[in-house]
């Protein structure tokens, strides 16, 4: 049970969108000027885990959540609606810069990752934003590896086998039934899929 609350805490989602940048910056095979990619990561780092950080507790200070994990339906709405806001806030910065339009897509992949689960609480389904969170990176690595036709293989299998450990804490810690977890998996990976494919057969 301990190592399954330090699975879900380590590996929480708001860890994954800087976890997925800065796999982004070491693997790309194109040169990008050092501080433009420094001075990003600060951002990204400031906007997409500090501050949705010291939001998560005010909102528990405040008892709009009970846990950081935001266990209920109704706990979910307000602060999924703000990291709908932040994601695309960071996915249109980082598009306009026309640097790194594949890290941009990362972003709005998890945009529409979190616009659907925010639309399926209304429906009372609680997917699992921990495992949809790892299968959002797993399939940005994967489009990421065919873009630019490099071999992410091992990082591939280490993300499986986390994905695998993630979802069992969750079911371990009764935080999720199974459908929730693998639906979490699916459209994380669905999310990354769609727009990687809208940008390079419509856009």
């Amino acid at each position: 049970m301990k190592f399954s609350k330090f699975i879900t805490y380590f590996f929480h989602p708001i860890n994954f969108p800087i976890i997925g940048s800065i796999l982004y910056f070491l693997l790309i095979p194109k040169f990008i000027f050092k501080p433009l990619e420094y001075s990003m990561l600060t951002l990204i780092l400031i906007g997409t885990y500090i501050f949705p950080f010291f939001l998560l507790v005010l909102l528990k200070r405040f008892k709009m959540i009970d846990s950081f994990h935001m266990s209920t339906i109704e706990e979910r709405k307000f602060p999924t609606l703000l990291f709908i806001s932040i994601a695309y806030i960071i996915g249109n910065w980082l598009y306009k810069s026309s640097a790194v339009n594949i890290l941009a897509l990362f972003y709005f992949g998890y945009m529409l990752l979190l616009l659907i689960s925010y639309i399926m609480l209304y429906f009372n389904v609680k997917i699992s934003l921990h495992t949809a969170a790892v299968g959002g990176l797993i399939g940005f690595l994967i489009y990421f590896s065919y873009h630019f036709k490099i071999n992410l293989i091992l990082f591939l299998a280490i993300f499986f086998i986390l994905s695998g450990l993630i979802a069992s804490s969750r079911l371990r810690l009764q935080a999720h039934k199974l459908n929730e977890v693998i639906l979490g998996f699916m459209i994380g990976i669905f999310s990354q899929f769609f727009v990687y494919f809208f940008y390079i057969y419509i856009i």
